[in-house]
C-alpha cells in the first residue's frame, strides 16, 4: 500500500499538500493534526483518494508510541512524509512563556525527528521526505530566537540526513517560504503593526509553495525557496555576515 503521511495538515500549506496529493499514484493519504473536525472538513473536500484521519498531538509520546504501532499494523510503502506541523511565536525570549518556548522545540524539532526517524522505516527507492522549513534557516529573525534556532536545526537535518539516504535514493527537501497568509500568523501572534519586516515583506503563496516545492523534491532538489526576493536573499546570507542582515530586519 502506498501512502503519504501529512502533518499539520489541517491549514495552511498542510491542506495544500494534502490537495496535490490527490494528483499522486497513492492508495492512501495520511493526515496527522489535532483538530479531527478540521481535518474531515478537508478530507471530505477535497480527497480524491481514501484517507486516513490521524488526530493527535505528535509532541506527546504516547502519540510516538501510536503512529508507530499503525505502521507496523499496515506495513505500508511510504512514498512522502511531510513534516509540516510547526509553529512560532514573535517576541522577546525574556518577555516569553519559557512552556511556549519549549513546546516550539518539541513540535518544530523533537516531533519531526521522531516521525522521521519511525517512517524511515517503512520508505524504499524514490520516496521523497519533505520539511517545512523557513527562510529564518537562511538567517535567524530577532524577536523570533528560538524559531529560527528550530528552522536551522531542520535545514541542517535536511541536508545531513539528504546526504545518508543517497544509496537508499531517498530524497530529502527543505521548502523554505517567506510568509504565508496562514493561520501561523494568527498563532505566531503577528498581527499588522506588530512588525515592520511581516508588513513589508512579499507574502508567498501556499498553494504554489507546495505545488512548486514537492515538484523540485521529485526532482531531487535538497532545497526549494519560491519568489525571486528570497531565492536572492538565500544567496545574501551565504555572502554577508549574518549581524549585518540581522540589523537591517526591523522585526
Amino acid at each position: 500500500m502506498n501512502i503519504a503521511i501529512i502533518t499539520g495538515a489541517s491549514s495552511g500549506i498542510g491542506v495544500e499538500f494534502f490537495k496535490e496529493m490527490q494528483k499522486e499514484a497513492l492508495d492512501e493519504v495520511w493526515v496527522i493534526a489535532r483538530r479531527e473536525s478540521k481535518l474531515k472538513e478537508i478530507c471530505q473536500s477535497y480527497g480524491a483518494l481514501p484517507y486516513k484521519i490521524i488526530p493527535m498531538d505528535i509532541t506527546t509520546r504516547e502519540s510516538m508510541k501510536e503512529l508507530s504501532s499503525l505502521l507496523e499494523e499496515y506495513k505500508p510503502d511510504i512514498r512522502f512524509l511531510f513534516n509540516n506541523a510547526g509553529f512560532g511565536i514573535i517576541g522577546n525570549l525574556d518577555e516569553a512563556d519559557y512552556n511556549e518556548q519549549g513546546k516550539m522545540v518539541e513540535l518544530n524539532v523533537r516531533a519531526l525527528t521522531e516521525i522521521t526517524t519511525i517512517a524511515l522505516r517503512y520508505m524504499t527507492k524514490g520516496a521523497c521526505i519533505i520539511n517545512t522549513c523557513s527562510i529564518a534557516s537562511f538567517v535567524p529573525n530577532a524577536r523570533m530566537s528560538v524559531y529560527s534556532a528550530t528552522k536551522a536545526y531542520v535545514m541542517s537535518f535536511t541536508k545531513s540526513l539528504r546526504y545518508e539516504l543517497r544509496k537508499r535514493k531517498i530524497n530529502v527537501t527543505a521548502i523554505c517560504p517567506g510568509p504565508m497568509a496562514t493561520e501561523f500568523l494568527d498563532v505566531a501572534g503577528i498581527d499588522k503593526g506588530v512588525s515592520k519586516t511581516f508588513d513589508t515583506l512579499p507574502y508567498c503563496d501556499p498553494k504554489k509553495t507546495a505545488k512548486k516545492g514537492i515538484k523540485a523534491a521529485k526532482r531531487g532538489r535538497c532545497v526549494y525557496t519560491p519568489r525571486g526576493f528570497y531565492k536572492f536573499y538565500r544567496v545574501l546570507a551565504k555572502i554577508l555576515p549574518h549581524s549585518w542582515l540581522l540589523g537591517a530586519s526591523k522585526t
